[in-house]
């Protein structure tokens, strides 16, 4: 007897049978890494929990770049610790700000030959840990943190950054960048909008490699998504699309591939995905407990965001992968 299925079997076979007829390819052409930037250090200092990932100097930041580079990274998104910081993050668009030196030594050292994308909020920079101005409520207030971020995009923009991807998920924030960015004559910058930014609890990681600490124990849960909805993702993803993103971002990834399936539908955009800090702090993890086949999970993970619609994809996993493929 026949069966329907039997015809998927032979196509399985064997590994080339399989490579010949994969559906989803991942590339190192796919991958983003991002860095750390710090100020006031003499040595790269390694993340604790994140495996594997540091905060860099600005020498050894170049060094790093350039040996992405060569491994056929594509591109980088930067995020910068500063030694001071103060209610409004200012140091986020000061042109000496650690991120805007960073980015001029990058396109010094390897010119046009990868995309700079630099992150683009403050609460890295703040000293209350959030993305924007408090208000006299204790609120962030939305309209004064937007025109902060056209500033800091125009000094983004100014230091070499090719993307600027605004991560703290104001209300008009791409309109507001947008028309700082054309206002001083960077028609030509592109804006990667963290539109559907869940309120996770996967970032514990990464705000560990930014020394980002929310002030009275607070969260980000007014202004970040609510994890249980999807319908509200595509209403952000629109708004962004039509305030002038270029392309959109969801974060995390693994969780929340329904989403990034459901956006791929409802643009032609280039849409990233975000495999953040605690998505891969668990893999490695796991894999130091021999749990797991970190390469294979790996892999897995990364390919399972491309399948999902995905153009490109953060992740701290960019360079072993990229050495795997």
């Amino acid at each position: 007897m026949s069966f329907p299925n039997k015809r998927l079997r032979r196509l399985r076979r064997t590994p080339a049978l399989r490579r010949l007829v994969a559906e989803t390819r991942l590339s190192v052409d796919d991958l983003v890494a991002p860095l750390f930037i710090r100020e006031g250090i003499e040595t790269p200092v390694p993340i604790p929990s994140l495996s594997g990932v540091k905060q860099h100097t600005r020498e050894s930041l170049i060094n790093e770049v350039k040996e992405l580079n060569s491994i056929g990274i594509p591109g980088i998104i930067l995020f910068g610790i500063p030694e001071q910081k103060d209610s409004h993050g200012s140091q986020a668009w000061d042109p000496n700000g650690i991120v805007q030196l960073a980015l001029q030594d990058c396109r010094e050292a390897i010119g046009e030959d990868m995309v700079l994308i630099a992150d683009l909020c403050v609460d890295e920079y703040t000293d209350h840990g959030h993305c924007g101005i408090i208000g006299e409520d204790g609120t962030v207030n939305n309209d004064q943190t937007i025109e902060i971020y056209g500033k800091i995009a125009q000094a983004q923009a100014r230091a070499g950054a090719d993307i600027v991807a605004p991560s703290g998920m104001m209300d008009g924030q791409v309109r507001a960048i947008r028309n700082a960015l054309d206002e001083e004559n960077f028609e030509e910058t592109s804006i990667l909008s963290y539109s559907a930014k869940y309120a996770s609890g996967l970032y514990g990681p990464f705000r560990d490699a930014v020394d980002v600490t929310i002030a009275d124990g607070g969260d980000r849960k007014t202004y970040q998504q609510d994890w249980r909805n999807g319908r509200e993702a595509l209403a952000e993803i629109r708004a962004d699309i039509e305030e002038g993103a270029d392309m959109i971002m969801i974060k995390p990834a693994i969780p929340y591939l329904d989403v990034l399936s459901k956006a791929r539908q409802i643009t032609d955009l280039p849409i990233a995905a975000y495999h953040v800090s605690g998505e891969y702090a668990m893999i490695k993890a796991a894999a130091n407990q021999n749990l797991i086949d970190e390469r294979i999970v790996a892999l897995e993970h990364l390919t399972a965001i491309k399948r999902a619609g995905a153009d490109f994809i953060l992740t701290y996993l960019a360079r072993e992968i990229a050495e795997v493929l």
